[in-house]
């Protein structure tokens, strides 16, 4: 599908009713990788997890184009091509394919859903093996340097010790972000997008609003319902409705909807007159509990609301081992991940004399820009990454050459 086709303009791909989308990559599917051993930041000890992943394109000889794609709080592993059993496009299908922003005919590229998720990775709906039942809340608490960790395990088991670049944009980069300063030896690119490097107040009081949203449901039942019954659909929906609200932008909720009204009134309508954008939100509710967990939700927004990337240490200690190069963007419509947070973060780098570059961008549709499709992003993020790639590998036929021509001369000398 071309980027500049009009029918899916500003249009993220979760939640959509799309009948007639085709992606380049056609169907592709995830795989799960059972990993031995894990411990959480809360002391938690799994004999095993299991994460749900998806790999596309081909790792290169020398492996040195993996990518990895960090997901945001309502994303999976189905990161781009056409999921075989719901129908729909992955949710960066905008992004990612042979050659879209991160190009799939020269990147390897790796998407996992996160520790603490609900679309095949061992969260609140795994089954317990002490009990036998799920976990439900009684699962750990996890944090997004949990996630790496794990993220860190699945690389290792497909054998790859250096990551050419870890990119996300909310969650996501939140993740890229521990990726370089945990593990400053297994990555050389950073691209953090639309996110930051610890929660607002505010950011914190709209997840809270959406976990009340559920917990006070009836059906929550202090996170004891059965996932195939009645869970507390409603409270999800309405935790959902409160965050789209807070992805977009004033000027794309004006654009989309205005004042225009949906439909005549109805019999089952409390007030005569339905708006656009109440029929808008409560389809992405409904559609929402569709393919989320409750439970999974109360964690994640949580683990994004205890993320503090410098944990109370000066910054001078935290990014004194950083040996990535940051691309940074943000949004400058982006109420929800303000620009002045991705720009914490560049000063924080460049106070440090780390390598890092920033770009703000004017898109007028909210945080969910990096969603949608957007020129300038790509052509920003796709420059950037195959610039980089290419300066690796003229360093390595370089590095090839000197090699070549070191050993010739010592071939021809003859010592005296």
């Amino acid at each position: 599908m071309p980027e500049s086709s009009d029918r899916y303009s500003n249009l993220d791909l979760q939640d959509q009713k799309l009948t007639d989308y085709q992606s380049e990559l056609g169907v592709t599917h995830t795989r799960t990788a059972t990993l031995p051993g894990f411990r959480t930041a809360s002391g938690y000890e799994f004999s095993g997890i299991e994460l749900e992943y998806m790999t596309l394109g081909r790792l290169s000889p020398r492996k040195d184009n993996a990518i990895l794609i960090c997901h945001a709080l309502s994303g999976n592993a189905h990161v781009a091509g056409i999921d075989p059993e719901t129908g729909r496009p992955g949710w960066w299908d905008f992004h990612v394919g042979p050659g879209k922003t991160i190009d799939t005919d020269r990147f390897f590229v790796i998407c996992s859903n996160v520790i603490g998720g609900c679309n095949g990775s061992t969260g609140p709906t795994s089954i317990d093996p002490s009990t036998d039942e799920p976990f439900r809340m009684s699962f750990p608490p996890v944090t997004i340097r949990d996630m790496v960790r794990a993220q860190v395990a699945l690389i290792d088991s497909l054998g790859i010790d250096t990551l050419f670049a870890a990119i996300g944009g909310s969650m996501g980069g939140m993740q890229a972000m521990v990726w370089a300063i945990d593990y400053p030896e297994r990555l050389r690119y950073c691209i953090p997008i639309a996110s930051s490097m610890a929660h607002s107040a505010m950011q914190i009081a709209f997840n809270e609003v959406g976990r009340q949203a559920i917990i006070t449901d009836p059906l929550w039942n202090n996170g004891n319902y059965d996932p195939g019954g009645s869970a507390p659909e409603h409270g999800l929906a309405v935790a959902r409705m409160v965050g789209h609200i807070t992805y977009l932008s004033e000027y794309a909720m004006r654009t989309k909807f205005g004042r225009r009204v949906q439909r005549p009134a109805a019999p089952r309508d409390i007030f005569p007159v339905f708006f656009s954008v109440e029929s808008y939100l409560q389809h992405q509710g409904e559609s929402f509990v569709k393919r989320f967990d409750p439970n999974s939700y109360l964690y994640i927004t949580k683990a994004l609301d205890m993320f503090d990337l410098l944990e109370g240490r000066p910054s001078s200690q935290v990014f004194e081992p950083v040996k990535a190069h940051f691309l940074v963007i943000s949004f400058e419509s982006d109420w929800l991940y303000p620009p002045d947070q991705s720009r914490r973060l560049v000063r924080a780098l460049k106070r440090n004399n780390r390598v890092a570059s920033y770009v703000n961008l004017e898109t007028p549709y909210g945080h969910d820009s990096f969603l949608i499709q957007n020129a300038e992003f790509t052509r920003i993020v796709r420059n950037y990454l195959n610039r980089k790639y290419e300066s690796i590998q003229d360093s390595s036929a370089a590095e090839k050459q000197d090699a070549r021509t070191a050993h010739s001369s010592s071939a021809g000398t003859t010592p005296a």
